[in-house]
């Protein structure tokens, strides 16, 4: 056997082994391939349906809607506002700094996106389930999104927004990308780009900004209606912080600027501060486009509102709030309709520049004691009367014992004293006797919209509403009993005059919601409350009033809802965190302002006597008859014997 020596013995080198350099550049050049391949067919499946980038120059006006009052004198004006471009090098160097520090602090270091902002961000959101989500996106994307897409979050969209980031930064140095993004981004309110929102918000051309000013304005970004300035002023301030310590973080300003920008407080602007019935705008804004759509043209929208009645409104709400603000009264609502339910005052908080919350609409709460003309009428309408007697003793039901106001109890009363007294435990055996569900079915039939739960702590107003419907469905004692639906707007018309929507047509006749000789009893036991009972504060001699005053328990709520011939009006005070006031009832701040405001409307509206309805046949025609002759306009309270004006209400 031969023997194989030297080369002979080790064979060929073996095949596919390379070195560490080879191997690197081999992998290099295959994840290249596949990169090139992945990426065209990225670009074949997203480019297909890119908007066309040639109209990045056209600016087209949104159009705007012009509200009026009943009279046709302007209330508002809303809409896109437009104002011409900032010229970015006029602006001071820490507007847009301002911006890049918020937004994207790698502005200036990225072509287009940010892989790394990109990565953490949907970390984040996949790790805070629930939360907000964090974006990622860069200027330009933005700037992408805002020119040539929609906000909808889809794959897609994202993808096409990383496509058009890159082409805007081949195409457009990173001074014009800044100056199109601070000139096209929307600040809230209306107001596009940098110089319509610092007219907007402060009264002053773009270039006039304070450090301030432009961090608030920066701080919008986030949201622009969560952090608008007018709107929501609180949270936009505590936004604009975090603006400004990133500022001094990344070096744009020093320290000392930003401690300065910090002790100068920054100040909306009057002008838009002081609008009149901006929640009652905001209210009909959506209203308007479920009518007639998205806007295509100028729009006039003729509203139910009287600008005047509605300036005494928000001057009883603000007045009354701050006068009552050391008993805990934070907040406060107001709403007012004529006997047709068309909406003659709106209020929906103390300060729209400091709140945009609508109290109004938008809140829920309960009812209290203004909840038991409920029960009343449901009992008058099952056979009882004002002067029948009852009971205010202690009483238990179903293992619930309701107590008084004032921890005592009256005896033997009628009915009417019993309401005028907002005595609990007469409206609680009322609520027993006649059935809580058939009181549910009376205050959905007046106008309640909102669940009545039906446990017998819903006699005492275990309800939650809204001030609007506690005065849709009021109005119908005011109206002659009937059904009222309260509405805001008229007709709906383009700038032309062309009429698209009008409240009148097609409108089904109204249905009578409560009948004799129901009515004239509960406008009678309710003239009392104001002339003998809790409400006499809210009394204005000379006219024909009525209503009830509303206190839960804990002091969280007060109300006090009245009406006089053909309106309603309702007040609310209490605080938005839903703690106690200071032992505030519907007797004391609501009655006073609902006076208040009253006092200056009531001439106006040449208010007539409360009418007593249509007369049906009934087994007390003496008493019906006294009643309706009660109807007239009384004198007025005598001087001599004024009415008790703070025992409060009674429930808890």
């Amino acid at each position: 056997m031969s023997h194989l020596h030297g080369d002979e013995a080790a064979g060929p080198p073996p095949r596919g082994r390379r070195g560490f350099l080879g191997g690197l550049i081999y992998w290099s050049l295959v994840l290249a391939v596949w990169g090139l391949i992945f990426l065209g067919a990225f670009l074949a499946m997203f480019a297909r349906d890119l908007p066309d980038t040639s109209k990045l120059y056209d600016v087209h006006r949104q159009p705007s809607i012009t509200y009026l009052d009943r009279s046709g004198a302007v209330v508002a004006v809303r809409g896109s506002q437009f104002a011409p471009p900032a010229n970015i090098d006029s602006l001071p160097a820490y507007v847009p700094e301002a911006f890049i520090a918020i937004e994207d602090h790698q502005f200036y270091h990225h072509f287009g996106f940010n892989p790394w902002g990109m990565l953490t961000s949907e970390i984040y959101n996949l790790t805070h389930p629930g939360g907000s989500l964090h974006g990622g996106s860069t200027i330009t994307q933005q700037l992408a999104r805002n020119l040539f897409l929609t906000p909808a979050q889809t794959y897609r969209r994202k993808a096409q927004e990383l496509i058009l980031a890159v082409w805007l930064e081949m195409h457009f140095t990173k001074k014009q990308i800044l100056a199109l993004y601070l000139n096209r981004v929307s600040f809230g309110g209306g107001a596009y780009g940098i110089e319509a929102a610092a007219q907007r918000y402060f009264d002053r051309p773009a270039a006039g900004l304070t450090l301030g000013e432009a961090a608030l304005l920066a701080a919008t970004m986030k949201g622009p209606t969560r952090y608008n300035p007018a709107a929501n002023s609180e949270r936009a301030a505590r936004r604009a912080t975090v603006v400004l310590n990133e500022m001094a973080g990344q070096g744009f300003i020093t320290t000392a600027q930003r401690d300065q920008a910090f002790a100068q407080p920054v100040h909306v602007s009057a002008t838009l501060a002081n609008q009149r019935a901006q929640y009652f705008v905001d209210w009909l804004d959506a209203q308007v486009r479920a009518q007639v759509g998205e806007p295509t043209q100028d729009l006039v929208v003729e509203t139910t509102l009287d600008l005047p009645i509605q300036a005494s409104a928000e001057q009883a709400i603000r007045a009354g709030v701050q006068a009552h603000a050391g008993q805990g009264v934070s907040q406060g609502a107001l709403v007012a309709l004529d006997g047709e339910g068309r909406i003659r005052a709106y209020v929906g908080g103390a300060n729209y520049a400091e709140s945009q919350f609508d109290r109004a609409t938008a809140a829920r709460r309960q009812a209290g004691s203004a909840f038991k003309p409920f029960v009343y009428l449901t009992a008058m309408e099952a056979g009882h009367t004002p002067t029948d007697q009852v009971v205010d003793e202690p009483i238990t039901i179903n293992g619930w014992t309701p107590r008084n106001y004032t921890g005592r109890y009256l005896g033997a009363i009628t009915l009417e004293t019993a309401l005028a007294q907002s005595i609990n435990t007469v409206a609680a055996r009322l609520a027993n006797e006649v059935g809580t569900d058939k009181v549910a079915e009376t205050a959905h039939r007046l106008g309640i919209t909102s669940t009545i739960q039906t446990d017998p702590s819903m006699a005492l107003g275990a309800v939650e509403v809204s001030p609007m419907e506690m005065t849709q469905a009021y109005d119908t004692f005011a109206n002659g009993g009937m059904r009222a639906h309260a509405y805001g707007i008229e007709r709906i018309r383009t700038a032309s005059g062309q009429v698209l929507y009008d409240h009148g047509v097609g409108l089904p006749p109204r249905e009578p919601a409560i009948g004799n000789p129901a009515l004239p009893y509960m406008v009678q036991m309710m003239r009392q409350v104001i002339a003998s009972g809790t409400g006499g504060r809210a009394s204005v001699p000379g006219y024909d009033l009525a209503g009830k005053t509303g206190t839960t328990s804990d002091y969280r709520d007060a109300w006090f809802i009245g009406f006089t011939g053909g309106f309603t009006a309702a007040v609310w005070v209490g605080k938005d965190n839903n703690t106690p006031m200071a032992k505030v009832t519907g007797g004391g701040p609501p009655a006073e302002i609902w006076h208040n405001f009253m006092t200056a409307a009531l001439p106006r509206l040449a208010a007539q006597a409360i009418p007593s309805g249509t007369p049906q046949p009934s087994t007390t025609p003496d008493l019906i008859d006294d009643l309706m002759q009660s109807s007239k306009i009384p004198p007025g309270p005598d001087p001599e014997a004024p009415p008790d004006p703070a025992p409060g209400d009674t429930s808890r």
